[in-house]
């Protein structure tokens, strides 16, 4: 799933792509990724791309004083052609999604892999009109998320895991399952420890992990082309997906709590003294 460094990345790359490029047509292919119908999505015709921004886990393309708005959510993708094909995308098994096409014929295709359909894509007068985005918590990376902006978010939380913290975009926008994981490696943090648990050294190094490790993944993915971000982001991983390898930092074996539709991975020689952390959908299949 791509989250704040990719999307932050991909924002960067469409900045320098499309930005003062005229929108030539659109074709929808996946109908059921168009979230809005107030506006139709041929109002981008013949309209300019004025920037790109991010928000969140979302890339916002200003047109014309129009957003198109879309959110990749697990199995989404964007994939750039300096030439897109002449003939109309038409619907059918595959991937696609949508595809937009500039002035020039270059473009990008949304594509969404695996059997949950949840690509999103929003044409909209005005950012807050995507409810996703009207109910986002801070952004981690801004000026104004402070080490008492994360004093507040820990208090409120009370005895919410961190690892859902961390997760959950009404708190602390655009932090997914990997950067958590990543995160919570870094501040040496059980990702159960109750988020109001915490003690004045731990909250401090849980924000500093937090600015350093998304600071550093923006970092290497600047300037990458969209092709190229996955493929970054899997090499620089510590613990996500990487279950049963030895720990960079100290070497234990690398753990895995598994749930209904996803996982989580930690270090626990790092992050919980040496324990493991129990399994619930194995503990579940052991009874």
């Amino acid at each position: 799933m791509p989250e704040l460094p990719e999307v932050e990345a991909l924002r960067g790359f469409l900045t320098g792509a499309c930005v003062g490029k005229g929108i030539a047509r659109t074709e929808l292919v996946a109908f059921a990724c168009l979230k809005t119908f107030e506006i139709p999505l041929g109002a981008l015709a013949g309209l300019d791309v004025d920037g790109v921004e991010r928000r969140g886990k979302f890339v916002c393309l200003s047109i014309g004083g129009l957003w198109l708005v879309f959110h990749l959510a697990r199995g989404g993708w964007l994939t750039w052609r300096d030439t897109m094909p002449d003939k109309p995308a038409r619907p059918g098994k595959g991937p696609l999604a949508l595809r937009v096409v500039y002035d020039d014929d270059s473009g990008f295709d949304l594509t969404e892999m695996g059997t949950q359909k949840r690509l999103a894509v929003y044409v909209v007068d005005a950012l807050d009109a995507v409810p996703g985005i009207a109910t986002l918590g801070p952004d981690p990376l801004a000026d104004a998320f402070t080490p008492d902006v994360l004093d507040g978010i820990l208090d409120r939380a009370g005895r919410a895991q961190l690892k859902g913290v961390l997760r959950d975009q009404r708190i602390v926008a655009g932090i997914g399952n990997a950067y958590s994981d990543e995160i919570l490696h870094a501040a040496k943090l059980s990702p159960f420890k109750p988020a109001s648990g915490l003690d004045a050294a731990e909250r401090a190094t849980l924000y500093q992990a937090i600015r350093t490790e998304l600071a550093d993944a923006v970092a290497r993915s600047s300037g990458l082309a969209a092709k190229e971000l996955k493929g970054d982001k899997k090499l620089n991983l510590r613990v996500h997906g990487k279950t049963g390898q030895p720990c960079p930092v100290c070497g234990a074996t690398i753990a895995e709590v598994s749930f209904a539709d996803s996982s989580l991975q930690y270090c626990p020689g790092c992050q919980t003294g040496g324990k493991p952390l129990a399994d619930r959908r194995l503990s579940k299949l052991l009874k």
